[in-house]
């Protein structure tokens, strides 16, 4: 439960930090890698996402994503990896300078 809470604190502060569009680096944390082929299926299904710049995936659980979020959304990010087979929550958030 206190999970839960925390998650939604975090995207609740993410909507109100964002206000001003532009790139955005998000790192997910992405569960069910294991092996080599993992990070392509999740890199290939981040980059069909649109306004996803790039995608770089690692077998250590972390995603970084760069992402235009005039054009989409953390949301479509997860939704994206879930769908893929491999499921993901936002870890950090920040600007691209």
């Amino acid at each position: 439960m206190t999970k839960l809470i925390a998650h939604i604190v975090f995207v609740f502060g993410l909507a109100a930090s964002s206000v001003a569009a532009g790139e955005r680096t998000i790192t997910l944390a992405v569960k069910n890698m294991y092996c080599a082929d993992c990070p392509f299926i999740v890199k290939k299904s981040l980059l069909g996402v649109s306004g996803v710049a790039k995608a770089e995936v690692s077998l250590r659980d972390k995603t970084a994503i760069t992402f235009d979020d005039a054009k989409t959304n953390i949301n479509a990010l997860t939704a994206a990896t879930t769908n893929a087979g491999y499921p993901s929550a936002p870890k950090r958030l920040s600007a691209v300078q």
